[in-house]
């Protein structure tokens, strides 16, 4: 890896375009190094994973809303949609829209942190919807997903945007914009301008995910990846985008980021290396906000130790800075403990979670989120009674490089009316590849036939893995099916009248 120092340049000051890092970001894209045996394994694991929850959430509102729009948009030998099967084909960009928000919806697929948060899985629909519509084979799409994982995940170490409040789809566009370059095995200066599109148009504010928090969170990474397709096709009709879009002295650093004194330190492959970040994210085994996922871990196991849990006086969760402001109670957030706020409210309220997961010892991604589960007077009362506090030597801890001591944990301190106190803590969940029961590929596939049950056949569960499996083989024909059919249920095939598009 090489760093590369990014800061902002006034206008009169003049520099090449390959020190833009826009122009190294493509190089990147565009290196035709082969693709690892491990990292194409992990690729076909994040697809299984992201069609499990796709399916899982395939009757819900938000998706059901997206996948209409979608419908409204047909297109012979184009791009299919989860649920609904080969058959049906839609405009590239509007399966990225319904199958990214089919993704995201259940709060339930991968995730890196470092500087920023991430959800890299988020490319996989755009680059899959692109390459069923452009003709393309299994072999590049690995190389499309390798080189999108690898800019979004190498941007989100080095870049901060929530410290501004801005949401981190705007590391997923340019992101996406790459891997959809590397795809379609475009030139650099094709992908470079796509990517300053891209990252112009996906900065947006993280009011999604403050307050009582709406469908709109599922939608924004979906729309990141449509914006992205339309911008990679503007750029190969050769017109251009604002550059430098990080560097420029109007840029995105010098009036949303750290400002024009900013220096940000950026470390990309370099050429001929592979592109192994995928390797360092890690997928979910519950439905919620991943700095959850390991406190959900530890509930189960403190549960065990309290033998009555209305004698709980207090519970203080010592945390992250992230786990204490943005699902704790250093958010500020009165609807962190409604029980009347919406799902997607409740998924990144950790007192909340932490209340359900000691009185249940499991976890399940509808039924614990259910408004009678949230109202009940039990998980009220103990909800109410848990706070968060930023630990210092938690945040040091979250912010390591040292993979070893990094963590997403905390310390749960449990006070009971009798003034005795139970202590524990966590580093990591469980499914972290560093946790007690590391993911691996049989444990994607409970995931998916665990969440596919009721919804897709056992037969066309089967055909999905099956086809998964031999990912790098897959001819165009193929790739169609990478997108399983919802065959136990009657989803709507046609567009619902209701929208613009349907007119």
């Amino acid at each position: 890896m090489k760093t590369h120092e990014v800061g902002v340049w006034p206008s009169t000051e003049q520099h090449p375009r390959e020190h833009e890092l826009a122009w190294k970001l493509a190089a990147v894209a565009c290196d035709p190094v082969p693709v690892e045996s491990q990292v194409a394994e992990m690729i076909a694991n994040r697809i299984i994973d992201n069609a499990a929850v796709a399916l899982a959430s395939a009757e819900r509102a938000p998706v059901a809303a997206a996948r209409a729009q979608a419908l409204a948009h047909p297109r012979p030998g184009g791009a299919t949609l989860y649920g609904l099967g080969p058959d049906v084909r839609v405009e590239a960009e509007w399966a990225a829209w319904a199958n990214g928000t089919a993704v995201r919806e259940l709060d339930f697929h991968d995730t890196f942190l470092m500087a920023e948060y991430s959800h890299p899985g988020d490319n996989i629909p755009p680059l899959l919807a692109v390459a069923q519509q452009t003709g393309r084979t299994g072999a590049d799409l690995v190389a499309g997903v390798a080189a999108g994982y690898e800019i979004q995940i190498d941007l989100v170490k080095a870049i901060s945007l929530h410290a501004h409040k801005i949401d981190h789809i705007a590391h997923l566009g340019p992101a996406t914009a790459a891997g959809i370059g590397a795809l379609l095995g475009l030139p650099a200066e094709t992908i470079y301008h796509a990517i300053n599109h891209a990252l112009h148009v996906t900065c947006t504010t993280r009011q999604s995910r403050k307050g009582q928090i709406s469908s709109w969170k599922a939608f924004a990474p979906a729309h990141a990846g449509k914006l992205a397709i339309e911008a990679v096709d503007r750029a190969m009709r050769g017109e251009t985008a604002p550059a430098p879009i990080w560097e420029g002295e109007d840029s995105v650093i010098a009036w949303l980021l750290d400002g024009p004194d900013a220096a940000y330190e950026i470390a990309l492959p370099e050429a001929g290396e592979p592109k192994r970040a995928i390797l360092e994210s890690y997928t979910k085994a519950y439905s919620a906000e991943y700095q959850a996922q390991a406190m959900i871990d530890l509930a189960f196991r403190l549960r065990e130790r309290i033998a009555d849990l209305g004698a709980v006086e207090e519970i203080v969760v010592h945390t992250s800075h992230h786990t204490h402001r943005v699902i704790g109670s250093g958010s500020g957030d009165p609807q962190k403990y409604d029980p009347d706020a919406s799902r997607e409210t409740l998924d990144h309220s950790l007192p909340y979670i932490l209340a359900v997961a000691l009185e249940d010892g499991g976890w399940h991604h509808e039924l614990s989120y259910a408004p009678d589960r949230a109202r009940r007077p039990g998980t009220v009362a103990l909800w109410q009674k848990i706070k968060t506090a930023e630990d210092p030597e938690w945040e040091r801890r979250y912010r390591s490089d040292d993979p070893a001591e990094k963590a997403f944990g905390g310390r749960v301190e449990i006070t009971l009316a009798d003034g005795s106190r139970i202590v524990d803590e966590i580093a990591v969940a469980d499914a972290h590849p560093l946790g007690a029961r590391p993911f691996g590929r049989a444990d994607y596939v409970a995931k998916f036939e665990t969440l596919a049950e009721g919804i897709a056949s056992e037969a066309e569960q089967r055909r999905f893995l099956d086809l998964v499996i031999g990912l790098e083989g897959l001819d165009t024909t193929a790739l169609a099916g990478l997108t399983p059919a919802a065959d136990l249920l009657n989803l709507q095939m046609v567009a619902d009248g209701r929208g613009i598009f349907d007119a």
